[in-house]
């Protein structure tokens, strides 16, 4: 998919493929620690995985992300809403979509560089470094 056209997509479909992208790259770096247990895995997936955590990193970040980053989520945080959020208030779901989205975004357009630093700084965020 050519750039443009991926710039035109509805911000939930960029959140739909950013939530995959860095749930992938969470359970990655996750087993890479050593942790082997399934249910131990799962437990600390969940704590990088989760609306409260993508809202709190994308919210930690925001003034590091250049202005068409910062517009991506600001305009996913703005979109109308079609699902509900389990476990969060609408607020922090709608931060946690454009951090989805954002991911998203960089996933399709191949900025491989920043996807790895937006979500390295997601977790250093939500680890409180």
């Amino acid at each position: 998919m050519d750039d443009s056209k991926i710039r035109q997509l509805n911000t939930d479909v960029l959140a739909y493929i950013g939530d995959s992208a860095y749930d992938l790259y969470v359970r990655e770096m996750v087993l890479e620690s050593g942790k082997l247990r399934a249910s131990s895995l799962h437990r600390t997936v969940t704590g990088y995985v989760n609306a409260h955590a993508q809202a709190d990193a994308v919210r930690g970040m925001l003034d590091e992300l250049t202005d068409e980053e910062q517009r991506l989520v600001k305009r996913a945080r703005n979109h109308k809403v079609s699902s509900r959020a389990k476990n969060s208030d609408p607020r922090t779901y709608k931060w946690a979509t454009g951090f989805e989205a954002l991911v998203g975004y960089l996933y399709l357009i191949g900025e491989e560089d920043r996807l790895t630093w937006v979500m390295n700084r997601a977790v250093e965020i939500i680890d409180g470094k």
